[in-house]
């Protein structure tokens, strides 16, 4: 169960004075001292060692306690969130983990990871023209010739969300059948990155995770802006293979799982951008919700 998350009578928990942490396959103790929790397989899993998930307040934001043992990320940092909202969701990933933890599906998580120890050590300006330069390669511009059939889909399904981008931040976009890619003006780049610029370093590491799933600058805002759904802008992004898929057929459970985990993937990516983002009383609103 999540503490914390619901007002209890006696208020919000807090972990013990100095109550150990948790810290990848080990526990760190008052005196320093590691306890093992059994190595993690390849897979990344390892065994629930905890009971209960709670949330507290400290000095730098919202922190995430397992039974009285303080999270940390795998530099050794305190896990700190800016927002309640978001200490929820990451403690509700962790409670709602079984005999064994699955670390693979903890997605929020492993965004608050990124974004607390930033292992690739870029700076804001830096989030912001890797995400514009997918612009670049944008999946939703790259059209087909042949088959026709498929040609038509695409224009029928991506055409419509580039058209909102370009009315939405007053840009041209437009699409091409050469391999090389519509030449992207470069105000319409400038016009990006000066929104991007708009969100904070966590909200853009969000940013940058979901268009690396759906390979499309162009679909994630859309996203993001809450103007097409989860399930259609994964849907979109898979266009290609999806007709495959329809002339074809799908390997059998192999294209559900993949297409599931996609979603799973884009909607953490999509959420964690939101909480870190938003007011806190929209974040309050979206989990009564």
């Amino acid at each position: 169960m999540v503490e914390g998350a619901v007002p209890k009578a006696g208020g919000m928990q807090h972990p013990a004075p100095h109550a150990p942490s948790v810290l990848g396959a080990v526990v760190l103790t008052d005196a320093g001292s590691h306890i093992p929790l059994g190595s993690a397989s390849a897979a990344g899993e390892r065994k629930r060692f905890y009971q209960n998930v709670s949330i507290s307040q400290g000095e730098g934001g919202f922190e995430i306690n397992l039974d009285h043992r303080k999270l940390k990320t795998p530099q050794a940092k305190l896990f700190t969130v800016p927002s309640e909202a978001l200490a929820i969701a990451v403690a509700t990933e962790w409670d709602s983990q079984k005999d064994t933890i699955k670390f693979y599906t903890m997605h929020l998580t492993t965004l608050c990871n990124t974004a607390l120890d930033n292992p690739t050590q870029r700076n804001k300006v830096q989030l912001i023209c890797a995400a514009v330069k997918f612009l670049e390669t944008d999946t939703v511009c790259y059209r087909v010739e042949e088959p026709a059939a498929l040609a038509e889909l695409q224009k029928n399904e991506w055409d419509p969300i580039i058209a909102w981008a370009e009315k939405r931040y007053n840009v041209a976009i437009g699409s091409s059948t050469s391999i090389t890619g519509p030449n992207i003006p470069a105000s319409t780049k400038d016009t990006f990155i000066s929104h991007l610029a708009s969100y904070n370093m966590w909200a853009l590491q969000g940013i940058e995770y979901v268009i690396t799933q759906l390979k499309s600058l162009i679909l994630s805002m859309g996203l993001i802006d809450r103007h097409i759904t989860v399930e259609k802008a994964v849907l979109l992004s898979r266009l290609e293979e999806e007709y495959q898929i329809q002339r074809w057929g799908s390997v059998e459970w192999a294209h559900d799982y993949d297409l599931c985990e996609l979603r799973a993937r884009t909607a953490a990516g999509t959420l964690f951008v939101h909480l870190c983002s938003e007011s806190s009383t929209v974040k309050h609103k979206l989990l009564q919700d």
